[in-house]
């Protein structure tokens, strides 16, 4: 189950960190780089971010098992975070949120980018039929793969 986020309600962005951070070091240690800027996030840099949040429920009584935050511009959805609880990995739930998202903005191209060496994020968007068009080294130890879909 899909529901839209109120990020500047305390409770939830203190829930959507509860996701975040532990999705995040997961990344931080498979792609060997602790400087991701999402593992810096406070309740408020979420509130002040500016991004439109959706959330994932594995059912009705669950806890939020994963999130997704995106920005508008002009025809393009910029993903900025696409985050499932490690103890939701595997049930399908960052499909179901990209899936969401192509559904409620048809017509839209989709971007989103992640650490080059993260290979399971790299084959969900792959699957879900995004191409990469651009890698970024940001600095000796972090390359970012940049993908596209529409």
């Amino acid at each position: 189950m899909i529901k839209k986020l109120d990020i500047q309600n305390r409770e939830t962005a203190r829930k959507v960190l509860a996701v975040q951070l532990p999705a995040y070091q997961i990344e931080a240690e498979m792609i060997d780089y602790w400087d991701l800027p999402p593992l810096k996030d406070t309740e408020e840099t979420l509130q002040a971010c500016n991004e439109l949040f959706f959330g994932w429920y594995a059912d009705e009584d669950s806890q939020l098992g994963g999130v997704i935050s995106f920005k508008k511009k002009g025809d393009v959805i910029d993903i900025h975070r696409l985050v499932v609880h490690p103890g939701h990995f595997r049930k399908g739930g960052a499909g179901e949120l990209l899936r969401y998202l192509e559904e409620t903005y048809k017509g839209y191209v989709f971007q989103v980018s992640t650490g080059s060496k993260n290979e399971p994020a790299i084959r969900l968007y792959v699957k879900h039929g995004f191409r990469e068009r651009e890698r970024i080294k940001v600095d000796d130890r972090l390359e970012i793969s940049c993908f596209e879909k529409g």
